[in-house]
């Protein structure tokens, strides 16, 4: 076979159903192979979208999603959604066409270093030299990808090695030597934090993206309710523990709830289980849980102790090390349900996330969320932009179950969202899909509108229109003396585009009128983009300033 016919075999042979991307001069012959086969191609507008809509398909399923392009711009417009998939973990394979490898480092026509460019960006990356290598680089890639700790993968194919001919043999296992992910926590280990959390008063797990990435929601739970410890989830954990047991205490961090870091402060030890202590959680890290111990649990071993140093490092799948740790406990809730719960549902009663409803016909973001949540039962998977948008879905939709919510959170790609949803929708047909999106970052790959159409691919666009980039406006609010430099925006008409696309488009610009469109969104049979117009000067609340503790919270309500 030629090789870009056995690249397609071998994506066949992975179980890949589906590949989002663009042709370009070198991946005609794949996509000249691809015509024939049983791929489904959705052909995006944008290379970048691609890379979301592969990643959106994998965040919500937990499979592999695939995304392919051309040499030079084509990969180079991937590099942003290869980077958003490298800082959340998300197994992506991107598959880039090269130039003839006679051609390498001439600065040949649409000619890039790929491999240089994504090489701090990817998991790992493959320069194919050898079509007798390719179906040994796709079941690597794919191992790679959907192994350890999840990451994207690049392979790089030479338009001459596409064409040239070997036969095709799909290797059945893959031994990397140097590649050994710990899949349970070592014994001497478990041990020690079981004694640490016996001895515990005020614990507090904090699970992050990592307990949804092993699939370890139902261990988080049972291991909650057997030691009493409350959950605070990370942005990138919601959905990873039931938002409407009393043990949840919601999101922490910069703009997480008053409880959350309240309890984090104030705990004598912590259990982190799949979180890598980012910066927007732990704020000024002198100041983060100084009473604390810490165990921390992780199948990273660099993310261990790298940014907060910990007492006890269990690396372990999280799936696996919970499991050890609910073996072993035996004697039913560890942690008094006196005195630190108490403090907590004080904490509860007194700072609840909420928002000032509205005194005029302006419509709050929070209540387009609420109401979104309240009409879709929390069934729907939500995928958002970047920005203030992101924050109040964070913040006012209930997660409660796993892979439901789809957002950048390490890298903070605005233009994620929408083409994210896309993939999401396209691995998961029967289920609502909706985007919350604000004016700005929707702009960012509004053109996918067309492939949304061409494939009538029925996702649910909601825009929080307030005429400004938003949380840099809040910024420039609060610590620039309201200087609004860079961020007002002077929009198109959403609706009339949107239906330039041969879409439904609806604004809506009163309070009164969001129960019943919200309705009506969700009751249409096909994809909506819908024009909310909010409050102009709405902010997300509370708030940690940059650089402070967690505890130093700001504006308890908008």
């Amino acid at each position: 076979m030629k090789g870009a016919e056995i690249l397609i075999k071998s994506l066949l042979k992975e179980g890949v159903d589906v590949i989002f991307g663009y042709p370009g001069g070198s991946v005609i012959p794949f996509f000249d192979f691809l015509y024939d086969s049983p791929l489904k191609f959705i052909l995006t507008r944008h290379e970048q979208a691609a890379a979301h809509m592969a990643d959106g398909f994998a965040r919500s399923t937990g499979k592999v999603g695939v995304c392919v392009a051309t040499s030079g711009p084509g990969a180079t417009n991937l590099t942003t959604g290869i980077a958003t998939a490298y800082m959340d973990s998300v197994p992506v394979v991107a598959i880039t066409g090269q130039v003839k490898t006679s051609l390498i480092g001439n600065d040949a026509f649409q000619e890039a270093d790929v491999t240089g460019i994504t090489r701090s960006i990817s998991k790992h990356n493959y320069l194919v030299k050898d079509v007798n290598e390719v179906a040994r680089t796709v079941k690597e890639a794919f191992y790679l990808a959907n192994s350890g700790r999840p990451g994207p993968v690049v392979i790089d194919l030479p338009v001459d090695i596409q064409l040239q001919e070997a036969d095709f043999e799909y290797p059945e296992k893959i031994d990397i030597r140097s590649y050994k992910p710990t899949q349970f926590g070592h014994p001497g280990q478990i041990k020690k934090a079981l004694k640490m959390i016996y001895n515990a008063k005020r614990p507090v797990i904090i699970a992050g993206g990592g307990v949804i990435i092993s699939g370890a929601n139902k261990e988080l739970l049972e291991f909650a309710k057997l030691t009493g410890a409350p959950v605070v989830c990370t942005f990138m954990g919601l959905g990873a523990f039931p938002s409407d047991q009393e043990l949840y205490l919601a999101m922490p961090g910069m703009h997480g709830t008053v409880y959350a870091n309240m309890a984090i402060t104030e705990s004598d030890l912590l259990i982190s289980v799949g979180c890598r202590f980012d910066d927007r959680v732990t704020g000024k890290v002198d100041a983060f849980a100084p009473e604390a111990k810490i165990i921390h649990i992780d199948i990273d071993p660099t993310s261990i102790s790298k940014n907060i140093k910990v007492d006890i490092p269990i690396v372990s799948d999280a799936k696996n090390a919970l499991g050890q740790l609910n073996q072993e406990i035996k004697t039913g809730k560890l942690c008094e349900s006196g005195s630190w719960h108490k403090r907590i549902k004080d904490w509860k009663a007194k700072y609840p996330i909420n928002y000032k409803k509205s005194s005029s016909l302006k419509i709050k973001p929070q209540y387009v969320i609420e109401e979104l949540y309240r009409q879709t039962g929390g069934e729907a998977i939500v995928a958002t932009e970047v920005g203030q948008n992101q924050m109040w879905a964070a913040q006012f939709y209930k997660f409660d179950y796993p892979r439901h919510f789809l957002s950048s959170g390490g890298l903070g790609t605005m233009g994620y969202g929408f083409p994210a949803a896309i993939g999401a929708k396209v691995a998961n047909p029967s289920k609502e899909v909706v985007v919350i999106a604000g004016d700005g970052s929707i702009q960012m790959n509004i053109q996918e509108l067309a492939t949304i159409s061409s494939y009538n691919i029925k996702v649910k666009i909601i825009i929080l229109n307030n005429h400004y980039l938003g949380m840099v406006r809040q910024w420039q609010e609060i610590f620039y003396k309201r200087r609004y430099s860079g961020t007002p925006l002077k929009n198109p008409d959403f609706v009339k585009i949107a239906e330039g696309y041969g879409i439904k488009g609806v604004r809506i610009d009163k309070a009164s009128e969001v129960k019943k469109a919200i309705k009506e969104i969700i009751d249409y049979d096909g994809a909506v983009l819908a024009d909310f117009w909010i409050e102009e000067e709405e902010n997300v609340f509370p708030m940690v300033p940059a650089g402070e503790a967690i505890n130093r919270m700001i504006g308890g309500m908008a």
